[in-house]
């Protein structure tokens, strides 16, 4: 598969040009350092460059490459993360001011879609396990009844998120036929899941029925930090997408960026479909060796382990795994979370092993966080809650408050309490499990 991107910025670096354009390096790094080599590829729209959100030349036959690889209508690059998708996403879809069905696991992403487009968020709240709020299980019966609950308020899509970040998988192609029997379409954040379109069998959203998907190459494909998909599957969307991308995105997109995407385009068609078979074997066989350790049926690539059946807790966890040379994704109370690619060493899958192997569990087992996720009484839409007069008090204080702005675990940026919902005491229990001591609140 051809490269148009990055054979352009190869000639460009090595052409001797008079760089009488932006950026300022001019292709060049003022001091020696290892980061130098890439100065001479990071350059800004000029003649041949293409325009990535005009893109009519290499950057728009880039991204015909990676829609044939992943079998979309149509595929557009971001270079900043699947934020941007998620905006245009709902742009296309809800316009402003509308509503829309959502899982309550979201990413603060689609929270500050609501409070930049006026936007309507109508929870579905999973069925949460394990004492987290980063994770639950949402059923194609669910999202039928969500549907059928705010049927009055029409909603203009369904979104959720699979995988999620302790990486559940939602059953897509289950939810997407109830979504399109409502005439519904089907939007899903699978930042973490960009790979799963070449597993054996695609488990890829828009393979299972999705309408548009967003996916952070950056997360589990060789493709530098900020790079992203966002994927149209239905094609009535596709005109307007580069638009929404446009009034959200930098007018300065890094080329450095869109350059490892098309790149790995051509690792995509040629070896990645066996790399990835063969890690998936190796984190299969891990979870396998750590069964007594790890949350079962979790996405092929994510090792998730619930700390409590050690007697740890998951910040534990992940600091005796760091003294051993392995740094986690992310871990909270219960758990902490693992994340592997194609591009991870075979070595690090036997030292993360004897690292686990390792750890120093106490004889005491633990139970579980008693928490209740109750359905939040919203007192203001996100965006009145936001751009409302706000002061910060300690969070034990905040009962009965209301939230000026979504309280987040970050990662993964999930929402506790989002913006104009009212802080209740529950929510500050949950707070102080996430070590959350101050909140933001409308004065």
């Amino acid at each position: 598969m051809n490269t148009p991107v990055y054979d352009f910025l190869e000639r460009y670096a090595g052409g001797g040009t008079v760089r009488a354009h932006m950026p300022g390096h001019k292709g060049r790094t003022p001091a020696e350092c290892g980061f130098g080599a890439a100065f001479p590829y990071d350059i800004t729209e000029i003649k041949g460059a293409d325009s990535l959100y005009e893109s009519e030349g290499i950057i728009a036959e880039s991204e015909k490459n990676a829609s044939a690889l992943f079998g979309t209508a149509a595929t557009f690059y971001s270079a900043g993360g699947s934020t941007l998708c998620i905006q245009a996403m709902l742009t296309a879809v809800c316009g402003k001011g509308g509503s829309f069905i959502c899982g309550r696991n979201a990413h603060r992403s689609v929270l500050n879609s609501c409070v930049l487009l006026g936007l309507d968020p109508l929870w579905l709240y999973p069925d949460y396990e394990d004492g987290s709020v980063v994770s639950g299980k949402i059923t194609a019966a669910s999202v039928e009844k969500a549907i059928e609950r705010y049927r009055d308020k029409n909603p203009a899509c369904v979104f959720i998120t699979s995988p999620d970040y302790l990486g559940r998988l939602a059953p897509v192609a289950e939810i997407a036929e109830v979504c399109h029997k409502n005439g519904l379409p089907l939007l899903v954040d699978n930042a973490h899941g960009a790979y799963l379109a070449f597993m054996e069998d695609s488990l890829h959203p828009v393979a299972l029925g999705a309408d548009m998907c967003c996916d952070s190459a950056h997360k589990t494909l060789p493709v530098l930090t900020g790079g992203a998909y966002l994927h149209a599957a239905n094609e009535r969307f596709v005109p307007e997408l580069k638009r929404n991308m446009a009034l959200f995105g930098s007018t300065s997109p890094s080329y450095l960026i869109m350059a490892s995407m098309d790149l790995c385009n051509k690792y995509l068609a040629e070896d990645f479909r066996s790399d990835l078979a063969e890690t998936v074997k190796r984190v299969s066989d891990l979870k396998k060796r750590l069964v007594h350790l790890v949350v079962p049926d979790t996405e092929p690539l994510k090792v998730t382990f619930y700390a409590y059946s050690c007697g740890l807790r998951g910040y534990q966890l992940a600091e005796q795994l760091r003294g051993n040379g392995i740094e986690a994704e992310y871990a909270d109370e219960t758990h902490a979370v693992l994340m592997f690619s194609a591009s991870s060493a075979e070595e690090d899958f036997s030292k993360t092993f004897f690292a686990a192997e390792r750890l120093m569990c106490p004889r005491i087992l633990l139970r579980p966080p008693q928490i209740e996720i109750t359905e939040a009484v919203r007192a203001m839409s996100p965006r009145e809650a936001f751009f409302a007069e706000r002061e910060t008090i300690p969070a034990e204080k905040a009962s009965g408050r209301i939230a000026a702005e979504s309280v987040t675990v970050c990662p993964p940026c999930i929402p506790i309490a989002a913006a104009g919902e009212i802080i209740d005491e529950n929510i500050i229990k949950i707070l102080k499990m996430y070590s959350i001591f101050h909140v933001n609140v409308v004065q």
